[in-house]
């Protein structure tokens, strides 16, 4: 029997999903289960007979783990990880293609197919090394500051949360005032002014936003998507369709590379969905590394 790590966090997304629950279903599928809650200090303490890490929760749940599992020594043991996504947009486990009910993923795990998952990491930021959905400028850090001014006792559903981001993204594309990006990809030049520039390496970002169709999170290569002041209409009508349900992708400017260098006009860009606060014209550079996460995933 496989023993698992199961953890928990129990404030992710809407839905109910206890301890009693989760554990009753593991153990139910045939798994002997470890359980730890996410908000206790504890969770860090995995015992080295565990075959696989569940990471029960949304994006920043496994964002949390991941940071974890990147600042052990080589010589330390590591775990591939299976997805339970209980959050709000669920971005990981949708380039996944983890979309199954959460007894038919756990049944999965008898016979899983491992899933290499690259790493972004950052040079040029104090706290902020690493990333696993997106980094980026422009729209989206914007977007964040506002969601997290406003008041989430209101919001009763991740869906409601989902559509009030992509009210806010919707009338800032019309306010937003497109700023001067240096970049450069693998020793080529793409520099310009850009309403956002993101270096991608999951399919979908924040709200849901499918900008990388394509994208695969273990080829060994970022999508570095730009979308200029002409592009505005284009992404005004994408975030519109998705208010209305309609989930079709467009295609805008993507570039694909390993190696990153860049400098925004602006102050604040994001790593995932944590925001951070630059010096006017800081530079960054963006390393792919390759296959440093793995993931258990349906065949």
């Amino acid at each position: 029997m496989k023993i698992v790590n199961l953890l928990h966090n129990p404030d992710a997304g809407n839905e109910d999903h206890s301890e009693e629950k989760l554990v009753s279903l593991l153990e139910a599928n045939g798994f002997e289960c470890r359980y730890s809650s996410m908000n206790k200090k504890n969770w860090k303490k995995i015992e080295e007979e565990v075959d696989f890490i569940v990471a029960a929760g949304g994006d920043g749940t496994i964002r949390k783990i991941t940071k974890e599992l990147l600042a052990r020594k080589l010589s330390e043991k590591t775990w591939p990880i299976g997805l339970l996504p209980l959050g709000t947009a669920n971005n990981i486990a949708q380039t996944l293609e983890i979309n199954e009910s959460t007894e038919d993923i756990i049944q999965s795990w008898h016979h899983p197919r491992t899933k290499n998952f690259d790493v972004g990491r950052i040079r040029g930021l104090p706290d902020t090394t690493f990333f696993l959905e997106s980094f980026g400028y422009g729209l989206f850090p914007f977007v964040i500051r506002k969601m997290k001014k406003i008041d989430k006792s209101a919001i009763e559903s991740s869906d409601m949360e989902i559509k009030t981001a992509l009210e806010i993204l919707h009338e800032s594309i019309f306010t937003y005032e497109p700023k001067y990006c240096e970049l450069n990809v693998d020793g080529t030049d793409h520099s310009g002014k850009f309403l956002l520039a993101e270096i991608m390496n999951t399919r979908l970002i924040g709200p849901n936003l499918f900008l990388s169709p394509h994208g695969d999170p273990g080829d060994g290569q970022f999508e570095v998507i730009l979308i200029p002041q002409k592009d505005k209409e284009k992404l005004a009508s994408y975030v519109s369709d998705k208010m209305k349900g309609i989930d079709e992708p467009y295609h805008f400017e993507q570039l694909k590379g390993k190696n990153i260098k860049v400098m925004w006009e602006g102050t604040h860009v994001h790593a995932d969905d944590e925001i951070i606060k630059l010096e006017k014209n800081e530079k960054i550079e963006i390393e792919l590394r390759e296959g440093l996460l793995k993931f258990l995933v349906p065949n």
